[in-house]
């Protein structure tokens, strides 16, 4: 039946049984048996019948519109561009219009007016305006799990952010770096907590002291550039830098050009240089340990908040001074591998072009907003929590092939 549009009474006549059953097991009400309700739902979706959303609204009494909550940074980010594109694009195809909601939010009932569900993306604890939203009386998805006490949200589609830095590590260590580093995201949203915390786990599972400097969650190249500026000539040995934030990745690569850190491959010279460095930097370790508890500069990578008291300093015993200035910088031409938790423009346009995390932010965005319709519609029980998938990209700023 594509050449008009598919009826509830198309849908019944198929099926066997009468409109108003039909009508009931679509909507997920009256006394419908489970085996017929997901006959007429199989059957309904083989014949593409897809409900008026007019009509569908005037018996609800609802809006036809969702709203998306986004971090207060997301303006001047391209992931989350990306995911809002997504998710318009999603909710439009169920006949939803999608509202972008003020990051500072508003009450829960003035919310609950205004929209039939809501879509909150990577919700900070600390963000006064989500508690209000989770409890707005509306369905409510998030992307990433919401790790705050206010209600939990209707369901949510995450990512394994401990997996993609895993591969990370893991690649930066077969490609010959041995003393890697991560400018990790502050704050205490789920993936924020789980990079730091995945970066202690894998440094204690392979021996390998994994230096952390904490960094804005939407650190600017020019925050990237003085963290890693200060973490290399606190601590030469570094050989690879692992940025989190969307977009700072150019940053950490104009700091180790200013150092004349060679950005690829480690080479024989540079692993034998990076050798040294290490010897030198263990050498003094003890005289800077102290130090490396003690530093708070923001630009050096700190939490301004003091956070989890990981502002700064260097973990897993990792040496070196997050304010240590005047220390060597490392042999001219030694290598260093750079790469990032995040995809997008600054990384692919990069040169060299940085190795990264595809989190596929366009496939994401539609994922939230697909699971949030399936809610509204009755196809998904509250609860459901989807995975959505990512990709590790290698590029040359790693000595992988672009």
């Amino acid at each position: 039946m594509t050449s008009r549009t598919v009826t509830l009474l198309d849908v019944a006549r198929a099926a066997g049984v009468s409109k108003s059953t039909v009508s009931d097991a679509l909507q997920g009400s009256g006394r419908v048996a489970e085996a017929t309700r997901d006959r007429v739902r199989a059957v309904a979706e083989e014949l593409g019948y897809r409900p008026n959303s007019a009509a569908r609204r005037l018996r609800r009494a609802s809006t036809g519109a969702v709203g998306l909550h986004l971090p207060a940074t997301a303006t001047r980010l391209d992931y989350y561009m990306n995911l809002a594109f997504g998710a318009v694009e999603r909710a439009q195809e169920d006949g939803l219009d999608m509202v972008l909601l003020a990051p500072s939010g508003a009450a829960g009932g003035r919310i609950a007016s205004r929209v039939d569900g809501l879509l909150v993306i990577d919700p900070e604890p600390g963000d006064s305006a989500v508690p209000g939203l989770l409890d707005a009386g509306v369905p409510v998805v998030t992307g990433e799990r919401y790790l705050g006490p206010a209600t939990g949200p209707s369901g949510a589609v995450v990512c394994d952010n401990a997996a993609s830095l895993t591969a990370l590590l893991d690649h930066v260590t077969e490609r010959g770096a041995r003393r890697p580093a991560l400018l990790a995201p502050s704050g205490s949203s789920a993936w924020a907590t789980a990079l730091r915390a995945t970066a202690g786990s894998w440094g204690r599972a392979h021996g390998v002291a994994v230096t952390l400097r904490t960094v804005p969650f939407a650190a600017t190249p020019a925050e990237a550039e003085a963290a890693t500026r200060d973490l290399l000539a606190a601590d030469p040995a570094v050989d690879a830098v692992i940025c989190a934030p969307d977009g700072s990745a150019p940053g950490v690569l104009r700091a180790a050009a200013a150092l004349g850190r060679k950005v690829g491959a480690i080479s024989a010279r540079g692993a034998s240089s990076t050798s040294e460095a290490i010897g030198a930097s263990e050498a003094r370790g003890a005289s800077s340990a102290s130090e490396a508890r003690g530093g708070s500069s923001r630009n050096g990578g700190s939490d301004a908040s003091g956070r989890n008291g990981e502002g700064g300093r260097s973990e897993e015993g990792g040496p070196g001074s997050p304010g240590g200035t005047g220390a060597a910088t490392g042999p001219a031409g030694a290598g260093l591998l750079v790469a990032s938790c995040v995809d997008g423009t600054a990384t692919r346009g990069a040169e060299p072009p940085v190795t990264a995390v595809d989190l596929h932010p366009t496939a994401y965005g539609r994922a939230c907003a697909e699971l949030l319709c399936d809610i509204l519609a009755d196809r998904a029980a509250p609860d459901t929590v989807r995975r959505h998938s990512w990709s590790l990209e290698t590029r040359a700023s790693t000595g992988s092939p672009g």
